[in-house]
């Protein structure tokens, strides 16, 4: 029996450096696997490393049982495929804060990392990435102040400084926990 994989679900806010924190871990530690989200948008969309895919094509994915988890978000669909989260290992992937109570129910071994910053850094990191306007990114400040799920633990990672820093903390926070 392959035992189940140490799960890491990455959660923050638009801006708060999730993927450029988890590509410098994952690149530090080589036994951390990135799950590669399947999204509908398309692929020449840019950002993080994603499969992009139609709404139909997810749709039919989704019905022929390919995910481990499936979520909405911001007008998009977000899924996890199973083969990517089944074998042995501890395994990342970028989620939605919204969607960890039933990521929580597919992944007994869940732990829970918000990666957050100041409003005023998360403001200037969505300024330059030139995708949205200044009403855009003050209604994305304004979500990024949605509470945690109830009943959801996590670890807080502040990305307010260097990206060396930033992948020292989370890599700190991805940590065995001590029995």
């Amino acid at each position: 029996m392959i035992p189940a994989p140490q799960v890491f679900a990455i959660v923050g806010p638009s801006g708060a450096g999730k993927d450029t924190l988890i590509a410098g871990a994952v690149m530090a530690r080589p036994d951390l696997r990135l799950v590669r989200r399947v999204i509908t948008r398309p692929t020449e969309a840019g950002g993080e490393d994603f499969d992009g895919v139609t709404t139909a094509e997810f749709a039919l994915r989704q019905a022929q049982g390919d995910f481990a988890l499936t979520w909405q978000a911001h007008g998009l669909s977000y899924g996890i495929p199973k083969d990517q989260v089944t074998s042995p290992g501890p395994v990342l992937f970028n989620g939605s804060r919204a969607a960890l109570p039933l990521a929580a129910k597919v992944f007994p071994s869940l732990r829970v990392i918000l990666v957050t910053a100041p409003d005023i850094v998360l403001a200037a990191r969505l300024a330059a990435r030139g995708r949205e306007s200044a009403e855009d990114i003050r209604a994305r400040l304004t979500r990024a102040a949605f509470e945690m799920p109830v009943g959801i633990a996590f670890q807080t990672v502040v990305n307010d400084a260097s990206p060396a820093i930033g992948v020292a903390r989370l890599l700190s926070a991805l940590q065995p926990v001590s029995a």
